[in-house]
């Protein structure tokens, strides 16, 4: 009989996350979305906009 080798660390069907669990890792971002860090995988880190961080503080 042949045994199957399951790798634990794939969640088939969702995606890689990133960005503290905020980001997806896709090939490409979607217009919105920003890149600031890369996944394990080399894919880019996609974070919508309510999870990006504020770089230029607004100053009164």
């Amino acid at each position: 009989t042949a045994t199957a080798m399951l790798d634990p660390s794939c969640v088939c069907g969702s995606p890689e996350k990133c960005w503290n669990l905020h980001g997806s890792c896709r090939d490409k971002c979607s217009k919105n979305e920003k890149v600031y860090v890369f996944c394990v995988s080399g894919k880019l880190c996609c974070v919508k906009p309510k999870f990006q961080p504020n770089l230029f503080p607004k100053v009164n």
